[in-house]
């Protein structure tokens, strides 16, 4: 049967190397966990802007420039005083907003410095903390791509983090691409993907599948089949891939959400987090009980799919670094590419890198 496919993306203007795109930045992007950040000053580069997280005397999420302007050391080496960040160097002092309000040995007769850092639109929402690198004029207008089965009752969470050494782009049609199960004999959750539909949009690529899937949660101890593959049984459920941009999200069926929220370092490193969600929504027993019953539920089988991202991870990323060396010593190597999915991927990043140009 042919590929039903909608598009209103338009062609990009002229060639580009899609291994050397700009992300655009005017989008959320994802910095870290909530709780990786705590009293001390958390650093990330996101790309090639060095980002010093911190919060303040009362919990609240800043981000700023990692870079002290007195001797261009990071900021993040020091320390957070109250609500100021300050540097280990000399102790200069920076407010939330990047101003100096403090040196430990200016004279009476001296003024403080009139140098700013940059300071960075930044949000703490589903068990992140997400920052806007782009034009801060735009942060308000932008929707952030959030979690909202992070803190639903009804579905338990795993994450693990990527750290791939290559372009952003190689991730993200690894993870559009279903026809890759060969790789992941002990870890893939379906088989016999089809694609049955395909849509381009300025901000997203959706592909529609029918596939087999080996989970079916429909019983308190299905949980188990995560744990024990011998309990595992193939049956049809449709399967729908998301590049909405900058981020990732799919769903199996009725039980499994999976997303990825991209953190590019630059043009051969990418950060990610992936993120499993597996629903009870099926337990409509498990509904009616107290509510802290509920939440010890979710809370004690956290990182329960953990294992099965991790295996999926490290066979992944062994097979990305591959193609981004091969792409470093052999530029000219032309792929052959038969997924129609991944060249909507590579217009849709195209796109995206040219509006925030315009």
């Amino acid at each position: 049967m042919p590929v039903q496919i909608e598009s209103s993306l338009a062609k990009p203007q002229g060639r580009c190397d899609i291994r050397q795109t700009a992300i655009n930045p005017n989008h959320w992007y994802v910095a870290a966990l909530s709780g990786e950040v705590t009293h001390q000053p958390y650093a990330l580069i996101l790309w090639h802007q060095a980002i010093v997280l911190y919060r303040d005397s009362h919990g609240q999420i800043h981000a700023l420039e990692d870079r002290c302007p007195h001797r261009q050391v990071k900021l993040s080496h020091g320390l957070v005083v109250g609500d100021r960040l300050e540097c280990a160097y000399h102790g200069w002092q920076f407010d939330q907003g990047g101003l100096c309000a403090g040196v430990p040995y200016l004279a009476e007769d001296q003024k403080l410095p009139t140098c700013k850092l940059r300071s960075y639109p930044v949000r703490e929402q589903d068990g992140f903390i997400w920052v806007f690198p782009g034009d801060p004029h735009q942060a308000a207008a932008v929707p952030l791509q959030g979690l909202p089965e992070w803190d639903h009752l009804n579905y338990i969470v795993s994450v693990t983090t990527i750290d791939c050494k290559a372009h952003f782009s190689f991730l993200i049609e690894n993870l559009m691409d279903m026809y890759h199960g060969h790789l992941h004999q002990g870890y893939q959750a379906w088989a016999s993907a089809a694609l049955e539909r395909l849509e381009e949009h300025p901000d997203r690529v959706e592909a529609h599948y029918t596939a087999q899937s080996y989970y079916r949660i429909d019983k308190i101890w299905s949980i188990s089949q995560l744990f024990v593959p011998a309990l595992r049984r193939l049956h049809p459920e449709p399967l729908d891939v998301g590049y909405h941009y900058p981020h990732w999200r799919s769903t199996l069926g009725e039980d499994f959400v999976i997303c990825c929220l991209f953190a590019p370092v630059n043009e051969t490193h990418t950060r990610a987090y992936l993120v499993h969600f597996t629903s009870l929504n099926a337990f409509w027993r498990l509904h009616k009980l107290p509510i802290p019953f509920r939440r010890f539920v979710k809370n004690s089988l956290f990182n329960a799919a953990k294992g099965l991202l991790e295996g999926l991870v490290r066979e992944d990323v062994l097979m990305l670094e591959e193609e981004q060396e091969s792409y470093g010593k052999h530029p000219d190597y032309r792929s052959h590419e038969l997924n129609r999915t991944l060249l909507s991927v590579q217009r849709l990043i195209q796109h995206q890198s040219h509006q925030a140009q315009v």
